[in-house]
């Protein structure tokens, strides 16, 4: 797990000097080694962060370059099935001088060009100098674990794995992205090719691109996409209840190979408690961690993690984070680059933190809930979509625009009743809508011209399948995973030096999941993880409660109702330099004290604030 940024072609002796600073300010993400490359004409410059994790030699370090080839990299990630490339190119006539995964990717690049791609099995954002042709070739994993940011600007290209590498050059202005900012403001994070900042962009998951440096061209193409429907493989539940275990066996194996030591994040939850079963299989030292409420029980899973400790015989660890204060927000904020609202990233950072006193890689259960169906709103929309296509559509129309304009945010149930006129054949309920059009109108005030509709920009990402739980599944694994989680699980453990791997998104167990299991395997209006929890019943102890379904969360809603996090949340939004409108913030807030649940509504609200100032960002 590494930090990389580049520039392409450097115009003077400032873009020379910007390559340095860049890789200085993601210097969390590799504080191992550092590396800078330069052409021989000093037109293209990479630079590196590296934390060693494969062959930990100085043979590795990066950037690196096969000069047979004449092409150079640098590399972001871990590419899991090495081994089995290696060999082949081995067969082809390659040799290699190290044993790490950044010399066969390379390679691999060499003989198969683009289409290498489709062999590799890892997470990963890396950029190539291919001299010969005198191009950058850029690429992203398949789920986006790993991020890459970019700048087309008039005459050049530079990248980044961190949106502030970028904002440290001189040619960007620091202005909001308003498509970004409405996209954040309603779906908590910001979605696609976007960024939070105008002329940077995010090269999507699962494509790459190809910049011609003397025609200043740059080409985008996805490579690889989740497969189109379902398909009836004549597969019956036992066989894919049999290839589910081993395809997750072999994930989990693969993803433990490492040269330093390694962990699990146990939550508590199946996923984790799965990966951890699997992973003792393999390993008979593995160690365990936990992060633990015990001043707040609700919150508090440590009694699952411990029991699946004990039934394997982990080394388990428990860190206790009752006392967490506000303050850390602003720490996270600036590490974050784009604000989420995902108040979990709060036990993420803590556990990750934790974690790297022990360990220097780490596997957690993250990608479960969407490939197999196990979020409470799928068997609430399935219910909404069973029980309700016998009223009237015009009916449907009034209850759903009577909830928006008279209901307050954080009314209980509103979100639902806005999305009774879902169209259950194309659309899925947009339940999760931080902040419909009008609310974000009132926030916003007269600062903005115009407002985009994020509503829209979703739907585009809605899949045009003819089942809603499989749309719901989909739509969950392009944004909310890609955005949110996986952004929230890199830049937490990445700030402390934490390489985070997720067996759940190997690309055998992402293509099964979306091609073999069906819904009816996932998720009903009264069961979710269906087939899932048949594993689980297999391997985890008797007494696991395989039914119970908590997230990675902190009581944070409670705490904003008094002492010092509404102390610190009204300091940040109710001071003079805030762009949201006082009163409808004061409103929040006050209704939250009542119980009206505002807790990720205010928290994306402080997150963009902390944000937009410790980065000094203009409107």
């Amino acid at each position: 797990m590494c930090g990389i940024a580049g520039i392409a072609p450097a115009k003077n002796d400032y873009d020379r000097l910007w390559t340095e600073r860049s890789s200085e300010t993601i210097r969390h993400r590799g504080p191992d080694a550092s590396g800078e490359w330069w052409s021989a004409d000093n037109k293209v410059g990479l630079a590196h962060k590296r934390l060693s994790i494969i062959d930990l030699s100085e043979k590795a370090d990066q950037p690196m370059s096969y000069k047979l080839g004449n092409c150079t990299i640098i590399f972001n990630g871990e590419i899991y099935n090495f081994k089995f490339l290696r060999n082949l190119l081995e067969e082809k006539g390659y040799k290699f001088e190290t044993k790490s995964d950044t010399e066969v990717l390379l390679k691999s690049y060499h003989y198969w060009g683009s289409k290498c791609l489709d062999k590799l099995e890892g997470m990963y954002a890396f950029a190539i100098y291919d001299e010969n042709e005198n191009k950058l070739f850029l690429a992203r994993d398949r789920a986006g674990e790993k991020p890459l940011y970019y700048s087309h600007l008039s005459n050049k290209l530079i990248f980044c794995s961190e949106l502030k590498g970028l904002l440290a050059h001189r040619d960007i202005n620091r202005l909001i992205n308003i498509d970004a900012l409405n996209c954040y403001l309603s779906m908590g994070f910001v979605p696609g090719d976007l960024s939070i900042i105008s002329k940077i962009n995010k090269l999507p998951a699962g494509s790459f691109m190809e910049y011609k440096i003397k025609e200043n061209t740059l080409r985008i193409k996805q490579y690889w996409d989740l497969p189109n429907d379902f398909s009836k493989n004549g597969k019956n539940e036992g066989e894919l209840l049999e290839k589910l275990e081993n395809l997750l066996t072999n994930s989990v194996k693969k993803q433990l190979i490492s040269d330093v030591p390694v962990g699990i994040l146990l939550s508590g939850g199946i996923d984790s408690s799965l990966v951890a079963a699997l992973a003792s299989k393999e390993n008979s030292n593995v160690k365990t961690f936990n992060v633990r409420f015990s001043d707040h029980s609700k919150f508090d899973e440590s009694k699952h993690a411990r029991l699946i400790s004990n039934y394997y015989g982990t080394d388990h660890t428990e860190i206790d984070a009752n006392e967490i204060s506000p303050d850390l927000l602003s720490k996270l904020a600036y590490q974050y680059d784009e604000p989420i609202a995902d108040s979990s990233m709060i036990p993420t950072f803590i556990v990750c933190q934790a974690v790297k006193k022990h360990c220097s890689v780490a596997l957690g259960g993250d990608g479960g809930d969407e490939l197999f169906g196990g979020y409470p709103h799928y068997s609430r929309m399935l219910w909404l979509m069973n029980n309700t296509h016998w009223i009237p559509k015009n009916i449907k129309d009034l209850i759903s625009s009577t909830s928006g304009n008279f209901l307050s945010a954080g009314f209980k149930g509103r979100n639902w009743l806005i999305s009774m006129n879902t169209n259950f054949k194309e659309d899925v309920p947009f339940i999760s809508n931080l902040y419909d059009i009008s609310t974000r109108e009132k926030l916003l005030g007269k600062k903005f011209n115009s407002l985009v509709n994020a509503e829209e920009i979703r739907k585009k990402f809605i899949y045009k399948t003819s089942n809603l739980l499989d749309r719901a599944t989909r739509l969950d694994f392009k944004l909310f995973l890609t955005e949110d989680l996986l952004v929230k699980i890199d830049r937490a453990s990445m700030l402390n030096s934490l390489e985070l791997r997720s067996p759940f998104l190997d690309k055998k167990l992402i293509e099964f999941a979306f091609n073999d299991v069906s819904s009816e395997l996932k998720s009903n209006q009264k069961d979710k993880k269906i087939l899932l929890k048949k594993l689980a019943r297999k391997l985890l102890p008797e007494k696991f409660d395989i039914n119970r379904k908590q997230g990675f969360s902190v009581p944070i809603g409670e705490w904003i109702k008094s002492g010092p996090w509404l102390k610190y949340f009204e300091t940040v939004l109710l001071d003079n330099e805030t762009i949201f409108n006082k009163k409808v913030v004061e409103n929040l807030i006050n209704h939250q004290k009542k119980g009206y649940n505002n807790t990720e509504r205010l928290f994306a609200l402080v997150m963009f604030e902390n944000w937009r100032r410790v980065y000094n960002i203009n409107l």
